[in-house]
């Protein structure tokens, strides 16, 4: 199939079938993301896993998607999409079939780690084979706001779907959803897809490629040893030098090399460096506010995994429901200023938190988490578009893969960052709640004993002698944690404002037209991918 070709009925069955592949791929991959921090309590009780166990179940799918998705980017531009695409699902697949089986948490982790790196060649594959049957800019803005819909539904219904398995089956059987759709689509792809791959030459680059994937693993490691020893630990430390070094190193490599795995005259472009930055500090604010508010409803709401998901709906469902709206909003007045309007919206859903406090209905919380994934509909799809339509369709595998990765470094650093916020803030709050709440001063010490030994999962099992004084304490708690809570909700509405600021600038509010392509890529002709 030739970019150049004559529209017929068997290209537009291929586009389509193409566009549903990629969807549903991506949905598989990230449906137990969500769904999985949302049934973590279930696992350790089942398990019995430590705290620190339990937080690498979903670090161990975090840190290899982050670290990989470069290289898988420039293998699907270089030995095809189509082969990248299903070697992800069945890596994916494979990975969530180990935790189906697993009976202990360290197989766990191993699982999550093996369907992480089948993300890995699954976010950057799914873009780049929209992007190569959609030429067209108006299509593809329609397509990847489709994409953008499956991610979020995939994001919406897993923890509803775990809550249901959770509350009725064992917790091994919430990884069998995403086995079942992930094979299925392997076969199908394995059919009906067709392959393709970048005219120009790729080359591995295999100094990039690891001095790439050390950087990230520091980065992201160190932020979760950061988060959950301390930022001044040795081993946060050592993770942020060694990450430092290596994207020095890197940038370096990349600036040298004949054949770089990421072309950094890509940045020269305003749109994709502004695009870049928006992309990591949006999934920051956001992924780090939904942790915080999915920790809310659980301690101070004491809400189940089941109601976890269902009130998440709001937030992003939402993204599902606008899709098609979204595309065509894009095409109509560009993707800059919808952007812009979706970053602000954003902004003042986070704000909206600071209105939460320990007794808020469930009706005022979720019209405020509604509002929040307004803002986050309106703005993903934009960011992935510019990022993908900023530069020549050759480097759409690279520019998907970059998105993808600043994704996941956003995705990363926020539950960490915000994770620290809490607890620091709770354990700040939590002695003038406790004198103001009329506890024995012993009662009080035990309280804030409790606290600061365990962090802020003690309001999950926090019982004093009686119901009046357990009471007592839980409103100091939940006080102390709203308190943190309204402190997370301003950091993600000032992040959200930055990055409208910076969309702003460097991206603008216009309707513009493509980026022509730089002086150094291929000509023309030797755009249209081989098969």
């Amino acid at each position: 199939m030739s970019a150049t070709a004559s529209p017929d009925p068997r290209t537009a069955r291929q586009t389509r079938l193409t566009i549903l592949l990629a969807c549903v791929g991506v949905f598989a991959a990230y449906l137990p993301v969500v769904g999985v921090s949302t049934s973590l309590p279930v696992i350790q009780r089942a398990l019995d896993a430590s705290t620190v166990e339990l937080q690498w179940v979903t670090d161990a799918f975090i840190l290899p998607t982050a670290a990989l998705l470069l290289t898988c980017g420039v293998l699907g531009e270089r030995y095809g999409r189509k082969k990248v695409y299903l070697a992800g699902l069945g890596v994916f697949c494979a990975g969530s079939l180990l935790c189906l089986v697993a009976t202990d948490v360290v197989p766990v982790c191993v699982g999550q780690a093996l369907a992480g790196v089948g993300a890995a060649a699954l976010l950057p594959s799914t873009l780049a084979l929209i992007s190569h049957v959609c030429p067209d800019h108006g299509k593809r803005a329609r397509a990847i706001a489709l994409w953008t819909a499956s991610l979020g539904l995939g994001l919406t219904l897993g923890p509803v779907i775990n809550g249901l398995i959770a509350d009725h089956l064992s917790w091994r059987w919430i990884f069998l959803p995403a086995v079942v759709i992930g094979l299925v689509v392997v076969l199908a792809g394995a059919f009906l897809l067709e392959e393709t791959r970048s005219s120009r030459t790729q080359h591995l680059d295999v100094p990039g490629q690891l001095l790439a994937i050390v950087a990230i693993t520091g980065l992201v490691y160190g932020v979760i040893e950061g988060g959950s020893t301390g930022w001044a630990s040795a081993k946060a430390l050592v993770a942020f030098a060694v990450s430092a070094a290596g994207f020095l190193a890197f940038v370096l490599v990349e600036l040298r090399s004949a054949g770089p795995m990421l072309d950094l005259r890509m940045f020269r472009s305003g749109a994709f460096s502004g695009a870049a930055f928006v992309m990591a500090v949006t999934l920051f604010a956001q992924v780090g506010l939904v942790f915080a508010v999915s920790e809310y409803f659980g301690l101070v709401h004491h809400a189940s995994t089941l109601d976890i998901g269902v009130r998440l709906l709001a937030l992003n469902g939402v993204t599902v429901l606008l899709a098609p709206f979204v595309g065509r909003l894009m095409n109509r007045v560009g993707p800059g200023l919808v952007l812009f309007a979706g970053l602000v919206t954003a902004a003042l859903g986070a704000f909206g938190v600071c209105l939460f406090h320990a007794g808020s209905g469930t009706g005022p919380v979720v019209l405020i988490i509604a509002v929040l994934g307004l803002g986050i509909a309106l703005a993903i799809a934009p960011i992935t578009t510019i990022a993908i339509n900023s530069l020549p369709r050759e480097l759409a595998g690279t520019a998907g893969a970059a998105n993808s990765t600043l994704r996941q470094i956003g995705s990363a650093l926020g539950p960490a960052v915000f994770g620290a916020v809490l607890t620091a803030r709770t354990l700040a709050a939590l002695p003038g709640h406790l004198a103001a709440s009329g506890l024995a001063p012993a009662d009080q010490g035990h309280v804030s004993g409790l606290v600061s030994h365990v962090g802020i999962q003690a309001g999950a099992f926090l019982h004093l002698d009686t119901p009046a004084t357990t009471g007592q304490a839980m409103s100091a708690y939940g006080a102390s944690f709203t308190d943190a809570l309204h402190v997370c909700a301003l950091i993600s509405g000032i992040a959200l404002l930055v990055a409208a600021a910076v969309a702003a600038t460097l991206i603008g509010l216009r309707k513009a037209a493509p980026a022509p392509a730089p002086a150094a890529t291929a000509p023309a002709a030797a755009l249209t991918p081989e098969h």
